[in-house]
C-alpha cells in the first residue's frame, strides 16, 4: 500500500493543526457539559401550569383521604340495621327478617346476646359484629338507671302565702316601716309626697321619692297598690286659673303660664297629647299627669 499518497491528505500546516485541535477540544467540552449538567432546573413553568399542579396535589390528597375513610368502620346501634347493611355485614335474609319483625313490635335489643337470641346468628358472626355494636348509655347501665329512678324523691314546694295588696294612700307610717329597707325617714318622705300630690295615682310615682332604691320599690309594689280616693278631685285643665295650675306639683309657674297663654290663643285642650305640645312639658310623666287632669 502506498502511504505516501495518503500522507498528502493528512498533511496539515501548523495553523490547520491548531484549528483542528481547538475544534476537538470544544466538542469534548460540550459533551462533558451535556453529560454532567442538570438542565431540568432551567425549565420554565408557566403560571397556569403551577395552578394545575397545585389543584392536582389537592385532588391527590382528597383521594388519599377517601381511600383511608373507606377502610374505617364506625360503631352503630344494631336495632336500626337496614336490609342492605345487614347483607353487607354477612347476615342472611332470614336473620334480618327476624330482627325487623322484632322491631315492628316496638321492642329493642339492648345487648349482643339479645341480638343473637332474636336474629339467631352464629357465634362466629356474632364475634365479628359485636365489637361494632353501640347501645345507649341507659341500656348499658340498666340497674343503675332503675336504682336512680327508685331513689328519686319529688321535691315538695311550700305554698307561698298570698299577699293581699293594700292601698298605698291608706297606708300609715307603721305599715310602711314593715317593708324591708324602709325606716322612719323614708316612710316620712313617702307620706309627705302623698300629701303634696293629693294622693298617689300610680305606684310609678314612688320613683320620685328620694332615697328609695329599686329593690325597696319592688317590695312596695309587692305589698301595695295605688287606688284613687273617692273624694279625689281632678284639675279642670281648660278652666283652671294660673294660680291653680302653678300649685300643681308637676307644673312650674313658667309652664302654667304657657298653658294659660296657649289655651287662650288656641282654645281648649282635648287630651294629654294636645297639652304635651307645649314647650317644657314633662312628656315622660304625661301618663301620670293625665290622671290628675280633667279635659
Amino acid at each position: 500500500m502506498n502511504f505516501q499518497v495518503l500522507n498528502r491528505y493528512f498533511k496539515f500546516t501548523n495553523r490547520q493543526q491548531t484549528g483542528i485541535f481547538l475544534f476537538f477540544t470544544i466538542i469534548i467540552i460540550l459533551q462533558l457539559i451535556y453529560f454532567f449538567s442538570d438542565f431540568s432546573k432551567y425549565e420554565k413553568i408557566s403560571a397556569e401550569e403551577k395552578q394545575w399542579l397545585s389543584i392536582q396535589n389537592e385532588i391527590d390528597a382528597q383521594k388519599k383521604n377517601e381511600l383511608e375513610n373507606n377502610h374505617k368502620v364506625y360503631k352503630f346501634n344494631p336495632n336500626y340495621i337496614s336490609d342492605y347493611k345487614g347483607y353487607k355485614l354477612g347476615m342472611s335474609i332470614q336473620e334480618i327478617d327476624r330482627l325487623l319483625a322484632f322491631r315492628k313490635q316496638n321492642k329493642y335489643v339492648n345487648s349482643a346476646e339479645e341480638f343473637q337470641n332474636v336474629t339467631q346468628i352464629s357465634d362466629s358472626l356474632l364475634n365479628v359484629l359485636s365489637p361494632l355494636f353501640k347501645f345507649p348509655d341507659w341500656a348499658q347501665n340498666k340497674n343503675e338507671f332503675k336504682k336512680e329512678r327508685k331513689e328519686y324523691v319529688p321535691k315538695v314546694f311550700e305554698k307561698k302565702e298570698r299577699i293581699i295588696l293594700t292601698d298605698i294612700n291608706q297606708a300609715s307610717q307603721e305599715d310602711l316601716i314593715k317593708i324591708y329597707g324602709i325606716g322612719e325617714a323614708l316612710s316620712t318622705r313617702i307620706l309627705k309626697q302623698k300629701e303634696t300630690l293629693g294622693g298617689f295615682v300610680s305606684m310609678e310615682q314612688l320613683t320620685d321619692v328620694w332615697g328609695l332604691s329599686p329593690e325597696v320599690i319592688i317590695e312596695l309594689n309587692n305589698h301595695f297598690k295605688a287606688v284613687l280616693p273617692s273624694n279625689f278631685k281632678k284639675i279642670p285643665i281648660n278652666d283652671a286659673s294660673l294660680k291653680e295650675l302653678s300649685q300643681f306639683p308637676y307644673f312650674k309657674y313658667a309652664l302654667a303660664k304657657q298653658i294659660v297663654t296657649y289655651r287662650s290663643m288656641n282654645g281648649n285642650f282635648n287630651n294629654i297629647e294636645d297639652l304635651s305640645k307645649i314647650k317644657g312639658f314633662p312628656v315622660e310623666k304625661a301618663k301620670i299627669i293625665s290622671l290628675y287632669l280633667e279635659f
